[in-house]
């Protein structure tokens, strides 16, 4: 699923115009630049029946839009939202967004990056 929704991600113009490749699983490589996109995998459960597994799994996704300028992070989410949100295909039955947080960096404001956190659902085939 991980490899699939990054994929998605950098096959997206609207994204890419915004944050080229810098589309990554867990952290931000330090000293690369912004935009950027930092995905994480908040939870991962498996679907269950009482036979058993039902081959459908549902992972939650946090992805954090950081920018130099909180115009720059809320421009970028809206580009990750328009190409996730309500898409099916490629092995996911669906991708919503559950939720977002306009947030910055803690630390004083010198050189902190703005952040938008969009937290998607994913149901994908196993």
């Amino acid at each position: 699923m991980e490899e699939a929704l990054r994929a998605l991600l950098l096959v997206s113009s609207g994204v890419t115009a915004l944050a080229g490749r810098r589309v990554n699983f867990g952290r931000h490589p330090q000293g690369d630049p912004l935009p950027a996109l930092v995905l994480n995998t908040i939870s991962d459960r498996e679907g269950l029946t009482v036979s058993g597994p039902d081959g459908v799994q549902q992972a939650r996704v946090q992805i954090d839009c950081y920018a130099e300028s909180y115009g720059a992070a809320k421009q970028l989410s809206r580009a990750v939202r328009a190409v996730l949100h309500g898409h099916s295909g490629g092995g996911f039955r669906g991708v919503f967004l559950d939720g977002a947080r306009d947030l910055r960096e803690p630390g004083d404001d010198t050189g902190r990056p703005f952040r938008v956190s969009l937290d998607f659902l994913t149901i994908y085939s196993a």
